[in-house]
């Protein structure tokens, strides 16, 4: 699809400015959108964007602060709480944008963001959630990552995570690590379909600019990281899209999350965390259209 028209807006989270591709929608509805960890909103939502603002909606994408062009420092580091206060903020801008109803806004997030969301929408604040290959449970899916390294850097990460808080402290720059690598590599994932990522997301190096780097303080955080133990108190309607053979956050945690939830809609597909960008995206894009469509749409 051609690049539909959008502009570029600020909006203020934490004292920060955080920036959004806002595309100006048709039917009253917004869909809120971000990237997962390190992702930023180009690489992490254009091609799904795209889709939902040709069928009417509006569609609010940014960058969680200290990646991408929204503010903050140090650069790369995320923080789980700065990033839920992030998702707060941004469906607040959406609901003020002169062609949104303020009652039908959508948030939607993959991989860290697809759990993020799910802490949104326990929180009431929007009318639709779509978690896909949501990150649900990291006591779950951190054990397995370990499983796909070298013991050698599984002994060495955590020396490298101290160093680079260690550096924090004195205000140095982080220490950072690839969002991806091969097994016996120092990055954030080495699971068999991380590496599929730049391809799902970054085709022919679309997006120079994209930093695909993490600091290294920013990764074990997220083995306590339990977004899922949030679901039993959503309240508005859930798609979670699930890839059957997903190795970077598992599919089983999503798969019974939606169990867990009355009404969620569960949609699964072949293939690794990144299926719904590579060859499984027409059948997630209209599963998530009609979702979308359904419950906050003009339908």
């Amino acid at each position: 699809m051609e690049t539909p028209k959008r502009s570029k807006i600020w909006f203020t989270s934490g004292g920060v400015e955080c920036a959004a591709w806002h595309y100006a929608g048709t039917n009253g509805a917004c869909v809120v959108m971000a990237g997962g960890a390190g992702v930023t909103k180009e690489p992490g939502t254009d091609t799904f964007a795209a889709r939902f603002h040709a069928d009417g909606f509006s569609v609010l994408a940014f960058d969680h602060r200290h990646f991408g062009e929204s503010g903050g420092t140090p650069r790369q580091v995320m923080r789980v709480r700065e990033q839920l206060a992030d998702w707060d903020a941004a469906v607040g801008c959406a609901k003020s944008l002169p062609e949104v109803d303020p009652k039908r806004v959508a948030a939607w997030g993959f991989s860290s963001a697809g759990g993020h969301v799910l802490r949104v929408g326990a929180g009431g604040k929007v009318a639709a959630v779509v978690a896909q290959t949501p990150f649900v449970d990291g006591l779950v899916s951190g054990p397995n990552s370990l499983r796909h390294e070298s013991v050698g850097v599984v002994l060495r990460f955590p020396f490298l995570a101290l160093a680079d808080l260690l550096r924090g402290l004195f205000r140095r720059p982080p220490l950072v690590v690839p969002l991806a690598g091969r097994r016996g590599e120092v990055a954030m994932l080495t699971t068999p379909d991380a590496l599929d990522g730049e391809r799902a997301l970054n085709p022919d190096g679309r997006y120079p600019e994209w930093r695909q780097t993490i600091a290294a303080r920013s990764v074990m955080p997220m083995f306590t990281y339990r977004p899922g133990r949030a679901a039993r108190r959503i309240r508005v309607p859930l798609l979670v899209v699930v890839a059957e053979q997903d190795r970077s956050v598992l599919a089983k945690p999503a798969v019974d999350l939606a169990g867990h939830v009355a009404g969620a809609i569960l949609v699964q597909v072949p293939g690794g965390h990144y299926a719904p960008f590579l060859e499984q995206h027409e059948a997630v894009v209209e599963a998530e259209l009609a979702f979308l469509h359904d419950h906050v749409g003009d339908r």
